[in-house]
């Protein structure tokens, strides 16, 4: 199993910024991707933001040029840089991890709530 624990998040003005982490802990072995979701009131959850083990990056369209995913290998964390906020950036963010040994296993943190006020 893989624990999950997200920080980060909170309420902020238009045009701000937060940075979000999510730290693994457990059964780290064969971690893969790591990557940010979103879900907010009445809708699907989204990707917002991924990145592999070896560095390569995928952004929603809407986050692209304002969101910055990163990892650090040593410490099993991500963190998402999120600048220029938007109302519309308002959600439940969930950190997601893909782990891959003989089988492929997908975990998700607990969720932590992002607010932009107009």
């Amino acid at each position: 199993q893989v624990q999950l624990v997200e920080s980060g998040g909170g309420l902020v003005q238009a045009g701000g910024s937060l940075r979000l982490s999510c730290a693994a802990s457990g059964s780290i072995f064969g971690i893969n991707a790591m990557g940010w979701y979103r879900q907010a009131p009445g809708k699907q959850r989204e990707l917002v933001a991924t990145i592999t083990s070896g560095g390569k990056t995928n952004y929603a369209d809407t986050v692209k040029g304002r969101f910055t995913i990163s990892r650090d290998g040593a410490k099993n964390t991500v963190y998402l840089q999120m600048n220029s906020l938007k109302p519309e950036d308002t959600a439940v963010y969930y950190c997601n991890v893909e782990r891959i040994t003989t089988m492929r296993y997908l975990y998700w943190g607990q969720g932590t709530q992002v607010t932009v006020s107009s």
